[in-house]
């Protein structure tokens, strides 16, 4: 039943990000008068549409995707000639008919988030920017000296540095050294840190956490710190008599403690309380751990933006992840990166399902992220892409004479392989993620 939820939430997911991307070139194509024979959602046989002037507006079979047919779209054709047709337009005017759809997808996601945060915009409660709550011993930042308590002020270049523009750094630096400098008991610090690479997600891993205060999330059902009292959205403040800044500590002092009773301190509805709870032996992924079966993260407060600021907090969040997808891209292909951090159709279709059961906000906002992925892709330079038809037109705008077919052909051919290859590849990655590690 699980499967079919998600399989019903990515098709909600990808239908609509499609429908907004066709719907960019089929309202560019007829701004310029280009005769637009289909507009079709899917690929595949026509199951049924409508016909609405010269458009067949249709559904197809193969729900993964859609397109938008113009007339004359490529050389050969038997309206190749059709002054209407896309190939008698002036380039400009093809080139933005490409770019206008991965540009409505950017307009998706800046538009999403903007209704979002209009709502309801999550704001990290009383946090110092760039603290660290924790470090682990054995980790890149460990092994360069940072303690719990540095202040990050310079990364990079970047002088004091937002979490959001450390964890950027950290997530695209695998093998690739930091320039840290931080701030300790009034001295400043200059250090490197190399992310190593987490090879079953395929991105840099430092080894510290962020100085927040730490709220539950979630309860293991019938778990110990369940049964103690503890319940969802208590903040916690100590553990054992130390300060609980991460969510690492926690799990650090428990099992450090060998299954003895742990004292927590938390606070609930601004109240203080103390309650013992007594650590289970529990197997995980083929180790065991003493665990008290609670699920942390960064306590949030929420409140709402006014548009003005909503639009410009979502651009802002946008630009930022844009420059996350492109570092991403580039470790790859400098092979600092492993490829295994793309996600494909099986992992989208889980986190639709996961989202969908969360709640719209949450449903939404990966709508917007997975736009914004969607459009990047499509601006890359693959010749079946959107970015391919960009990037030939761009050439021959500057050599001011068209390609030869045999070349177009070639170029196309080229990118169908490299593409199919692509699905292939995240297809077997969504599979191994599923599976346990052996």
């Amino acid at each position: 039943m699980l499967i079919f939820e998600n399989i019903w939430w990515v098709l909600v997911l990808i239908g609509v990000m499609i429908l907004v991307h066709e719907l960019g070139h089929f309202w560019a194509a007829r701004y310029f008068d280009v005769r637009v024979e289909t507009f079709s959602f899917g690929f595949g046989p026509r199951l049924f549409g409508f016909r609405r002037g010269e458009t067949d507006y249709r559904l197809s079979a193969i729900l993964f995707g859609g397109y938008v047919k113009m007339a004359g779209e490529q050389p050969g054709e038997e309206n190749a000639a059709d002054p209407r047709g896309f190939l008698a337009k002036p380039r400009w005017q093809r080139l933005i008919i490409a770019f206008a759809g991965p540009f409505m997808n950017v307009v998706l996601a800046v538009a999403l988030l903007t209704g979002l945060f209009m709502v309801r915009y999550p704001k990290q409660s009383e946090s110092t920017p760039g603290v660290l709550g924790h470090v682990l011993p054995n980790s890149a930042a460990g092994r360069a000296g940072l303690r719990e308590g540095d202040r990050i002020v310079e990364i990079d270049g970047n002088p004091n540095p937002g979490w959001e523009d450390i964890l950027m750094k950290e997530l695209a630096g695998a093998g690739r050294p930091m320039q840290v400098t931080v701030e300790r008991e009034g001295r400043r610090l200059s250090v490197a840190v190399t992310p190593e690479l987490d090879k079953r997600n395929g991105v840099g891993v430092a080894g510290w956490t962020e100085q927040a205060e730490i709220q539950i999330v979630s309860l293991a059902a019938g778990g110990a710190a369940e049964s103690a009292g503890l319940r969802k959205s208590d903040v916690l403040l100590s553990v054992g008599g130390q300060p609980i800044r991460s969510t690492h500590k926690l799990r650090e002092v428990v099992r450090a403690g060998g299954g003895k009773p742990v004292e927590i301190l938390y606070s609930r509805d601004g109240l203080r309380e103390k309650v013992a709870v007594q650590p289970v032996l529990t197997t995980v992924e083929g180790q065991q751990a003493w665990l008290i079966g609670v699920y942390l993260a960064p306590r949030v407060v929420f409140t709402s933006l006014s548009f003005p600021d909503a639009v410009t907090e979502s651009t802002r969040q946008n630009m930022k992840s844009a420059v996350m997808i492109f570092q991403f891209l580039r470790g790859i292909v400098e092979q600092r990166m492993s490829p295994r951090s793309l996600e494909g159709p099986i992992r989208i279709a889980q986190l639709s399902g996961d989202a969908a059961r969360e709640g719209p906000t949450a449903f939404l906002g990966l709508m917007a992220m997975v736009s914004l992925n969607l459009a990047i892709f499509n601006l890359l330079p693959i010749p079946i892409l959107d970015g391919g038809v960009i990037l030939l037109l761009l050439v021959e705008m500057l050599l001011r004479h068209d390609l030869s077919l045999r070349v177009k052909e070639a170029a196309i051919k080229v990118g169908f392989v490299f593409l199919m290859a692509v699905v292939m590849f995240v297809l077997y990655n969504d599979i191994s993620k599923i599976l346990p590690p052996g």
